[in-house]
């Protein structure tokens, strides 16, 4: 088809394709990162720039880490910077139980299960659908779910690019929509917590304050994603020649294992049921009697952990993969050695924080932001969407979700705080911006293994490749949630147990 035939969304898709591959790793994005704070903290205490507390009455000034005092604390916090990073020890350990899942094959199975138990013409929902649900086992959705729907795409004499596009909006666009809580939701709430802070000392925001919000998202998201890759992404596509790969069907092993793990789930979900349900449950908030600021909420990292390790090790037992204790151990291990580049770059993120945090910079700019906010009557639903809108922006060069609400929360928590909306609100319009662009940025941790998945249909496929193709996707749930989310605020339903939507401050 000649270029000017075609339609003007395809040619600008092109033209992102032809000019898209060029932003730095996002380590070296971190430490560039960490030396300008560094810099930027001399020259402001220098200036002498500083902002009063609205609720304190006190004087903040930006603490100068170039000087003899901030030198040494930076050089003798090297360290404890890194171990001490909120989402570092979270995440391995909810990792840990999701590699037992993982490497038993319950993963890949039970995804294979769904996706091949599916009606041919509800195919691409139930990709989108899985896709977003694989988000809480972190890396499965990835590294199964994408290739996987190529091939069933293929088999079904459609393009495979297609698929895996479908599968990729699904595990990382809709990144923060989910039927269940995932590894995020307690890192966050954390995060956002320790901001609130900065208003008000006694705030506190549990792990499910998202959870209404979206679990609804969910099905907007699916049915999106299913109707973006029907009408732009594969006629652009066009039709694809070439060999068509056979799709295995679940061997008995497998579906004995399948068994195995849903018992041992169902158990597992009676034992956690009896532990928080009844009156006086020992996860119940031993004060109140209450689930939220429980030990069930807090310790939520900790449940994950025991509903992946649990029915995978049955998997892994009943299916034959796991006949010896060090079958498991070193299953567990091999999905782990796949962090090592979340461990380089949480080093390198957690530099950056603790320098952001040091220098007050963020304090400053919330309470000069929250002012100036209010001067200029920018407030309400659009100060929302502007919200949404920046943290979409500020996704395309930042990756980690909990490195840049770390970083993000100081600022804007307090600030929103103190034009009257809730933290958990806040929290929940970043996860939005934060989400859409996931999947056009090559900061996402996985976007080079997607770049790799596509080369297998398209050898030549490169970031501008994946970028052109999932820029509608991006675009369509951006949309989406704005409306869901305007909305939600416009009715008043809360974004999640005891997560209202507006705070009072003095």
């Amino acid at each position: 088809m000649a270029r000017s035939q075609k339609p003007l969304l395809h040619r600008w898709l092109d033209f992102a394709e032809r000019t898209g591959n060029r932003l730095p790793h996002p380590v070296t994005l971190f430490a560039l990162a960490s030396a300008a704070v560094l810099l930027l903290s001399w020259c402001l205490a220098q200036a002498g720039v500083s902002a009063v507390h609205p609720s304190t009455g006190k004087t903040v000034t930006v603490v100068n880490l170039l000087s003899p005092d901030g030198v040494r604390r930076v050089i003798t916090s090297l360290v404890t910077n890194f171990t001490g990073f909120a989402p570092l020890g979270t995440v391995l350990v909810a990792m840990l139980g999701v590699a037992a899942a993982d490497g038993s094959g319950l993963l890949g199975v039970a995804l294979r299960a769904v996706v091949l138990g599916a009606p041919r013409r509800l195919i691409t929902l139930v990709v989108v659908f899985s896709g977003i649900l694989s988000n809480a086992a972190s890396e499965a959705g990835y590294v199964i779910l994408v290739p996987l729907a190529g091939i069933l795409f293929l088999a079904a004499g459609r393009h495979p690019l297609a698929g895996m596009a479908a599968a990729f909006a699904g595990v990382s666009g809709g990144y923060s929509a989910n039927l269940v809580l995932g590894t995020i939701d307690p890192l966050l709430a954390g995060i956002t917590t320790e901001a609130a802070h900065i208003v008000d000392p006694s705030y506190s925001v549990n792990p499910a304050a998202n959870y209404y919000f979206m679990a609804v998202s969910t099905f907007l998201l699916a049915a999106a994603g299913t109707l973006v890759t029907h009408k732009v992404v594969e006629p652009r596509l066009g039709a694809y020649s070439g060999e068509t790969p056979v799709v295995e069907a679940l061997q008995p092993n497998e579906k004995r294992g399948l068994k195995a793990a849903g018992v041992a789930l169902l158990v597992t979900n009676a034992l956690l049921a009896l532990a928080t349900l009844p009156p006086g449950a020992i996860l119940r908030d031993p004060k109140t009697g209450g689930l939220l600021h429980s030990p069930f909420l807090s310790g939520i990292v900790a449940v994950i952990f025991v509903m992946f390790f649990v029915p995978g090790v049955a998997y892994g037992i009943a299916s034959g993969r796991f006949r010896k204790d060090s079958d498991v151990v070193k299953a567990m291990e091999k999905t782990m050695n796949t962090m090592g580049s979340y461990i380089v770059l949480v080093f390198f993120a957690a530099q950056f924080v603790a320098f952001f945090s040091w220098t007050n910079l963020g304090l400053i700019v919330a309470i000069d932001g929250a002012a100036l906010l209010k001067k200029i009557g920018f407030t309400g639903i659009p100060l929302i969407i502007a919200f949404v809108l920046t943290s979409a922006f500020l996704n395309l060069f930042m990756g980690s979700a909990s490195a840049k609400w770390a970083i993000l929360a100081p600022v804007f928590v307090p600030m929103f705080m103190l034009l009257g909306f809730a933290p958990e609100l806040t929290q929940g319009a970043y996860r939005v911006g934060d989400s859409v662009t996931n999947i056009v940025t090559p900061m996402m941790s996985y976007f080079a293994l997607i770049i790799a998945f596509f080369q297998r249909y398209k050898p030549d496929a490169g970031v501008g490749t994946l970028i052109a193709t999932m820029l509608p996707y991006t675009a369509a749930f951006l949309a989406c949630w704005l409306v869901l989310l305007v909305a939600w605020v416009m009715l008043g339903i809360p974004m999640g147990p005891g997560a209202e939507l507006f705070v009072q401050t003095r």
